[in-house]
């Protein structure tokens, strides 16, 4: 078995295109350095945890030649839920991850979320413990596990849970087993079950891999193909989906906690997110662009497109805005970004997330274009 965060590894692919990224291992690479390339970025991904991902996928066929359908988004999802990426801690260019990632003592305490005891099997060489397991590194592989699946894709000879190539090339192995066809969706998802018997986690590691696979393509959820400025402002707010909502939070930095109070009563002073212009301000601050702080003001910042014109009008990348009067800009109250085909992405109210979903079939009051 394997651990992940706080709960049992779940390791997932999807047979989808590797587009933007391309990976070359140099052949006479010094061990400790290994040179990896990598073509493109995925936003909300650093670079040096994309190349390892990249790398691994790259590598896979001659770990696992029986294997079919793992690409670089299948270990982006995964390690996206359980490490964030390895976000704040530092990943060196041989791939070494410091801080270690460490979870919970696996000793039954019930610390985590978890009461199964699982007894020490490493002595504390990877996990730091010789009294119980805890998961290790971005991909939170339990050392027991670690021994069989490991593997070394840096070339310095050693099999390190705590390096991003090692794990992530360990990770895509574990996850084909004796050979899986991972182009078959349903079999895919008997995979990731297989890992962690939660249909909630095989559907969130499934919107993950699907939605890097996405950005990296420049597709965005709904089939519309958007390029250049529209791409980038789409893919910086389809990266903050699940951010929570704070009124008057967000700003050209990124999220941030709020003021009091919506019309409703609640306020963002203790939460770290977006309103719906914070996330418009963000995202398109990404592309170079500024916009005024609030959704009215937002409307008049580029070129109008009346509700009359009807959402046929609108093009992938457009700010698209909801009032309580349609046909008076000062009523605006809302805005979000289309994403072509009836749909957006908006931080929407407050006890919500960072979504998309359906234009509202209410209030529809236009759009502005700006790209």
């Amino acid at each position: 078995m394997k651990r992940l965060g706080c709960s049992v590894i779940v390791l997932a692919a999807l047979a989808l295109p590797l587009v933007l990224l391309a990976v070359a291992a140099a052949q006479n690479a010094h061990p400790k350095t290994p040179e990896i390339k990598t073509v493109g970025q995925v936003a909300g991904i650093p670079q040096r945890m994309l190349a390892a991902y990249a790398n691994a996928a790259a590598r896979l066929p001659s770990e696992a030649p029986a294997c079919r359908g793992l690409t670089w988004a299948v270990l982006a999802g995964i390690a996206r839920i359980e490490s964030n990426h390895a976000t704040d801690h530092t990943v060196s260019p041989r791939g070494d991850i410091t801080p270690h990632i460490l979870g919970p003592v696996l000793d039954g305490s019930g610390a985590g979320g978890n009461t199964s005891a699982f007894p020490d099997t490493d002595h504390g060489r990877w996990d730091g413990t010789a009294t119980a397991e805890r998961a290790v590194g971005p991909f939170q592989f339990l050392p027991s596990t670690w021994t069989s699946t490991g593997r070394d894709a840096n070339d310095d000879h050693v099999a390190d849970p705590h390096n991003a190539d090692d794990a992530a090339l360990g990770a895509a192995v574990y996850l084909c087993g004796q050979g899986r066809n991972l182009t078959d969706r349903t079999q895919l998802k008997a995979a990731i079950f297989q890992y962690n018997h939660s249909d909630a986690y095989v559907t969130d590691v499934l919107s993950w891999i699907d939605r890097y696979s996405q950005l990296a393509t420049g597709q965005i959820p709904i089939g519309q193909t958007a390029t250049g400025t529209a791409r980038t402002v789409i893919q910086a707010a389809l990266a903050q989906t699940g951010t929570p909502y704070s009124w008057g939070g967000g700003n050209t930095n990124g999220p941030s906690t709020g003021i009091c109070c919506s019309p409703s009563g609640k306020t963002g002073t203790t939460i770290r997110g977006f309103d719906c212009s914070g996330l418009t301000l963000y995202a398109y601050a990404q592309a170079g662009i500024h916009l005024p702080r609030t959704a009215a003001q937002q409307a008049g910042a580029g070129r109008r497109i009346p509700a009359p014109a009807g959402v046929g009008a609108l093009q992938p990348g457009d700010l698209v805005f909801f009032a309580y009067d349609p046909t008076s800009d000062s009523t605006i109250h809302h805005v979000g970004i289309y994403l072509g085909n009836n749909q957006m992405i908006n931080a929407a109210r407050p006890g919500t997330l960072v979504r998309t979903e359906p234009l509202w079939d209410h209030g529809f009051a236009g759009g502005t274009r700006l790209l």
